[in-house]
């Protein structure tokens, strides 16, 4: 891989960690190396789950990560999704915490997709700059390590909870009550 990379490429080591999620790690960085614009389909299960989370949303959830919390793992935009990259079982897990939390119940919090064991997902191509054939697929955290630190279900629920929070917008003050006093119950813990 070429290492005078845009900083919103993956580096050589964050190439060698995705490839390490196909069966064949070696043929997919030579598939790379010949055509690092294109973008690819890898498994998802072994070494990585993907959350894919609505544009919006999945935006407030990365926002809350790395504003308030430990930061995210490679994040990409595909399609008008976000893709969270997670660790592995985060599939399996994420959507009975989901259940289980009161804003999955209300629809604060927007289907979320998990793809883990049995799933693949299509990543953006290597280069920061797109190919015109995908230019709505790019990275947005980039993979640039072979061990990338990944969030799990919880911390992925605590994000969700907290964005769905930071959107509802609650007022309760009226034109008439100009001198009354108002409180902003939305942002309750």
């Amino acid at each position: 891989m070429s290492s005078a990379r845009d900083i919103s490429g993956v580096t050589a080591d964050g190439a060698s960690w995705l490839a390490s999620a196909g069966t064949y790690p070696r043929s997919t960085l030579a598939l790379w190396e010949e055509r690092p614009e294109a973008p690819f389909v890898l498994p998802c299960g072994a070494v990585f789950d993907v959350v894919n989370a609505p544009a919006v949303f999945g935006r407030r959830m990365i926002d809350r990560l790395w504003d308030e919390g430990p930061g995210s793992g490679p994040v990409a935009a595909y399609r008008g999704r976000m893709l969270l990259f997670a660790a592995p079982g985060t599939a399996q897990r994420l959507p009975s915490l989901l259940q289980w939390e009161e804003f999955g119940r209300t629809g604060a919090i927007p289907p979320l997709l998990c793809h883990g064991n049995g799933d693949a997902v299509t990543v953006p191509p290597l280069l920061g700059i797109p190919a015109p054939t995908s230019a709505d697929s790019r990275w947005l955290v980039a993979p640039d390590t072979r061990h990338p630190w990944l969030p799990g279900p919880e911390i992925l629920l605590w994000a969700a909870v907290r964005a769905a929070r930071a959107a509802v917008r609650i007022s309760i003050s009226s034109s008439a009550d100009q001198d009354a006093k108002v409180y902003d119950v939305s942002r309750r813990r």
